[in-house]
């Protein structure tokens, strides 16, 4: 699901009280893959949510969460909001985390200037 997907539906159960029922469907869960973290900011009651989210899938549930995002964990305060939460957050989830750096070119980008090198050809 993209990040702020999720942040947006946390923040609708909440205004309709329903937050319990929508956590509890994904207890059911193994994985969780959050994408794009980090392309859009949070507001604070989103980051919020988030983190209470994302605290309690590691405090009841035995769960695997995989971000994709091209923010260091240094930079995530700034969509989070608030750098204490964030560095809360992160210490519960990268003791038992596995990270994987990608670094390189975007897929997309270097699909562009393939199709660009062949149309100037």
């Amino acid at each position: 699901m993209l990040a702020p997907e999720l942040g947006e539906e946390l923040l609708l159960a909440n205004e309709e009280h329903k937050l319990g029922a929508f956590e509890k469907r994904w207890l059911k869960f193994d994985i969780i893959i959050v994408d794009k973290l980090g392309y859009v900011p949070f507001t604070k009651m989103r980051a919020e949510l988030l983190f209470e989210f994302f605290a309690g899938r590691y405090e009841r549930a035995i769960v695997m969460i995989i971000f994709t995002t091209h923010l260091e964990f240094t930079e995530w305060a700034s969509i989070l909001g608030n750098e204490k939460m964030t560095a809360v957050l992160l210490d519960r989830l990268t003791p038992k985390a596995h990270i994987r750096l990608l670094n390189g070119e975007y897929y997309r980008s270097r699909q562009f200037m393939k199709r660009r090198e062949e149309t100037n050809q």
